[in-house]
């Protein structure tokens, strides 16, 4: 075998039926489930990074339904007991959670400054901690990350989903950009290590929710040494930063297919999959693959989960030509 297909999704709340997060009833989740799997069994992905994972045993529920990937492995869940997980047609190995905030990078605040010496709270790790495994395929191994930064969507004092005020509104969607670039910069410090300039040999892949676009300052991060975007006249043109790079391939997307969530009624391609130079230069097509057609648009107040949408999000796929 040569070809190598990844899958990247966002399957929205999969937790167990009756569960404050997940469907009311088995049946709604045998529901989400069968369309979750159709997706997924349709494309047959080697290895497949998810998000909003619930538990151990909705995990277990899908995976009996996609049988091909015999193997997964759980994350750290963060305090909704949301994480990231991986499942692969082939063992997972050499597991590490990127968890911690690296040197340099103080704790980041969360909330507003209350009266009093306490001072705001604050966070110095990743709310949902990023999942790296290694997959044997051919004679190398292949690093896969699963992440899923800090949400757009606003939460605020008391769970609620709207501001009291604008000024409200203005502080706490600092706090949360703050907070995604303080996970943006810790995975791409741990990518540093990891690479450690050998990008062109070690294929690497980071996958998930960046809630973010491609341009936005967050996913920029990401990237490491700046230029040789695909799609810029420096792709083509190798150089000093190439063992450390990482390369969006979202503009890879066939055309119609720049979107994996609806936001407002408006598209967003907020779900990506980074590869090292190893394997920008073996990818043979990029898709977004919604369970749904059109997505459901979304609002700043998170919806239950709706058996009929399996997710809000669109799967992204690439497949790599490994003989290449």
């Amino acid at each position: 075998m040569t070809v190598l297909r990844f899958m990247t999704w966002n399957v929205q709340n999969l937790f167990d039926a009756g569960t404050p997060f997940g469907p009311p009833t088995q049946v709604d989740f045998d529901a989400k489930l069968a369309g979750l799997a159709g997706v997924i069994n349709t494309y047959a992905p080697d290895v497949l990074a998810l998000q909003e994972v619930g538990s151990d045993t909705a995990l277990a529920a899908l995976q009996a339904q996609t049988p091909q990937l015999k193997y997964r492995m759980l994350g750290i869940p963060d305090p909704r007991g949301i994480r990231v997980a991986l499942l692969s047609r082939r063992a997972l190995n050499s597991r590490h959670d990127l968890a911690a905030f690296p040197a340099g990078v103080l704790p980041t605040q969360t909330g507003d400054d209350p009266p009093g010496p306490a001072g705001p709270p604050t966070v110095s790790q990743v709310g949902r901690p990023g999942l790296q495994a290694t997959i044997r395929y051919g004679n190398r191994d292949i690093v896969v990350i699963a992440c899923h930064l800090k949400s757009k969507l606003l939460s605020y004092p008391g769970g609620r989903f709207s501001p009291l005020d604008e000024d409200e509104r203005a502080r706490f969607a600092g706090y949360a950009l703050n907070r995604r670039t303080g996970e943006a910069v810790a995975l791409r410090v741990f990518l540093n290590t990891l690479l450690d300039g050998d990008g062109t040999r070690l294929p690497v892949v980071l996958a998930g929710d960046l809630n973010d676009e491609v341009t936005a300052a967050t996913s920029q991060i990401l990237l490491g040494p700046p230029g040789s975007e695909i799609g810029t006249t420096g792709f083509s043109q190798a150089d000093s930063g190439d063992g450390n790079r990482m390369w969006n391939l979202a503009p890879l997307l066939p055309d119609g297919e720049h979107v994996s969530r609806r936001y407002r009624g408006r598209d967003e391609l907020i779900d990506h999959i980074l590869v090292s130079h190893h394997l920008v230069t073996r990818v043979d097509e990029v898709h977004s693959v919604p369970a749904t057609a059109p997505l459901p648009s979304m609002t700043d107040d998170p919806e239950p989960p709706n058996p009929a949408i399996p997710s809000d999000h669109a799967a992204i796929t690439a497949t790599f030509n490994l003989a290449a």
